[in-house]
């Protein structure tokens, strides 16, 4: 895709009032705009994006930061129960905290499942640190396509061969990481959950990426964030849940050109 250099990963931690954050960030030799900043899904992690934020590095000649969220991979434990506006949460108690000790003034927030509802959320809540919005497979409201994907996974976890394999990502916080994502996305009181009022206040350019399979999400699902927030839809045809792993290349270019329309806040 591209014959830039190979960006150089390094790990901080930042405090927050739990505990630590766990940062990685991938930067290019040559930096040439604002950096982009990935909100994982329910149970990932920073390890879980695998080689994408060095490639998005490279084939965007930005720096990308991508962290563990607190509760999971390499960040501090914790024992609470999500509240209903978890998502928006991030975006309020989180986001400023990594701004303040990474230095980010303007960036690009990018999330995958329900890190693109955390991204959406950021963009609504900081539209002056946000210079664009990229979703892939985010969900903005909870259809019965999404519980009912949800309680499938709630019985493979049930599995201990399947709980020792997320282990490998969250080590002994692997049981709360899948019960902070089943257990309520499942609860009865969060089924009116939407990111309907957030999607009314994003002003930036915004990308909307769903593979066309999505198990946890219908079409219906990015075409309501594109519609809301003028943003450009791309629907994947053959892909599903995780199309940054099932089709890199093509995720990859559709960001790169994206954000090469968009070089300066």
């Amino acid at each position: 895709m591209t014959d830039r250099p190979t960006p150089t990963a390094s790990d901080s931690r930042i405090r927050w009032p739990g505990g630590e954050i766990f940062v990685r960030s991938w930067v290019p030799a040559t930096v040439a705009a604002d950096p982009v900043v990935l909100f994982h899904d329910s149970l990932g992690a920073v390890a879980l994006w695998r080689d994408f934020p060095g490639r998005l590095a490279q084939a965007t000649g930005r720096r990308v930061i991508a962290y563990d969220r607190p509760g999971f991979g390499q960040s501090s434990a914790r024992a609470d129960v999500l509240s209903h506006g978890f998502v928006a949460e991030e975006a309020t108690d989180i986001v400023p905290l990594l701004c303040r000790d990474l230095g980010l003034t303007r960036f690009v927030a990018c999330g995958h499942s329900v890190g693109g509802g955390m991204a959406v959320e950021t963009a609504a809540h900081h539209p002056d640190r946000v210079s664009a919005l990229i979703t892939i497979a985010a969900q903005a409201l909870v259809e019965e396509q999404t519980r009912a994907g949800i309680r499938l996974a709630r019985q493979a976890f049930a599995q201990p061969a399947e709980l020792d394999r997320l282990a490998r990502y969250h080590g002994d916080k692997a049981r709360w990481v899948v019960d902070a994502w089943t257990e309520t996305w499942l609860s009865p009181d969060f089924a009116d959950w939407s990111l309907d009022a957030a999607l009314s206040r994003v002003a930036c350019p915004t990308l909307v990426i769903h593979g066309e399979g999505d198990e946890y999400g219908s079409v219906a699902q990015p075409e309501r964030i594109a519609a809301a927030t003028g943003g450009q839809l791309v629907i994947l045809p053959g892909l599903g849940h995780v199309p940054h792993r099932e089709a890199p290349d093509l995720v990859l270019d559709t960001i790169a050109r994206f954000l090469a329309a968009r070089p300066v806040a």
